[in-house]
């Protein structure tokens, strides 16, 4: 298929600018006194992301080697509270919109270009998605970008994908699309035992693609992939080839993906033995893709 150009960044690009490491690289999910709520500057959001977690107590339906939650700490929240998620909410858009949260480390450094708020992203310490209170958070988050007028705010959901095609989540998805929404969907691989072996899953490999293609049927989907050496070698040539051709799949069933990630581990891992690509054999991956199919791909 025609190969796609890379993603042009401009020198002034504030996502390329390296001195700018030390706010992309702090992702704590945890904010003062807040539960659920945290702030964090994002590199793929682009600039201010107000995180959502609606899994504080840990749990998870995946066990991806190269997870960043430390599950040796035991959670000090195991439920979610609508009532004091919207609460926690509706503070952190004012603190960000009256300039308060700029104010504060580590925020107070943040060049002007990366404090306005991109999005209100349902990401967490596990699947957001499993959350019996996913539904209502999200109407939680839309009303309140209603209620402030975030027109250009998006809400987005990371997800894994595997519970993608359940009623009350298809019922949410709704309402995201209504609000500027987007999803984010996890494929760390083209193979199954590739896929087992990095995401440790309950589910095959087949299930996720199932969820993707159903949910790209409706709106375009952003793909997420994560690459990492493994006991000190990366992925082969083959399984990016596996993972391009994947991609075409859902393309050919009449699935729409608007853009297609790729990054690398960023901070520490729950594997010793995962280590990060180099920023060279990322762009090699991209361009192993692109050359397959006909979707943007960018690197981060």
């Amino acid at each position: 298929m025609k190969q796609e150009p890379a993603p042009s960044r401009q020198a002034s690009d504030p996502i390329a600018d390296r001195s700018l490491e030390r706010f992309f690289g702090q992702h704590p999910r945890n904010w003062r006194e807040n539960r659920y709520v945290y702030p964090v500057v994002s590199r793929r959001s682009g600039g201010l992301s107000v995180g959502v977690n609606l899994n504080p107590d840990k749990t998870c339906n995946f066990n991806c080697i190269y997870c960043q939650v430390d599950r040796t700490v035991a959670p000090r929240v195991r439920t979610v509270d609508p009532d004091r998620l919207a609460a926690e909410l509706d503070a952190m858009i004012r603190w960000v919109q009256e300039g308060t949260l700029f104010s504060q480390p580590p925020f107070e450094g943040v060049p002007a270009e990366l404090r306005p708020m991109r999005d209100i992203a349902f990401s967490g310490d596990g699947e957001p998605t499993a959350c019996p209170q996913f539904p209502e958070a999200v109407k939680i988050a839309a009303a309140l970008r209603s209620r402030y007028k975030l027109t250009d705010v998006k809400l987005r959901v990371i997800t894994n994908a595997t519970l993608l095609t359940r009623p009350a989540v298809r019922a949410a998805l709704a309402v995201l699309d209504d609000n500027n929404g987007e999803i984010w969907a996890k494929l760390d691989a083209g193979t199954e035992d590739y896929f087992q072996r990095i995401c440790r899953p309950h589910v095959p490999l087949e299930h996720v693609l199932a969820n993707i293609l159903d949910a790209a049927r409706v709106r375009p989907l952003v793909i997420q992939s994560l690459w990492m050496n493994v006991d000190g070698q990366p992925p082969p040539d083959a399984e990016i080839d596996a993972y391009a051709d994947r991609l075409g799949d859902i393309l050919a069933q009449g699935g729409r993906l608007k853009l297609v990630q790729i990054y690398t581990t960023a901070r520490t891992p729950a594997e010793a033995y995962v280590t990060p690509l180099t920023a060279e054999q990322l762009e090699a991956i991209a361009a192993r893709v692109r050359a397959h199919v006909e979707v943007p791909v960018r690197v981060y």
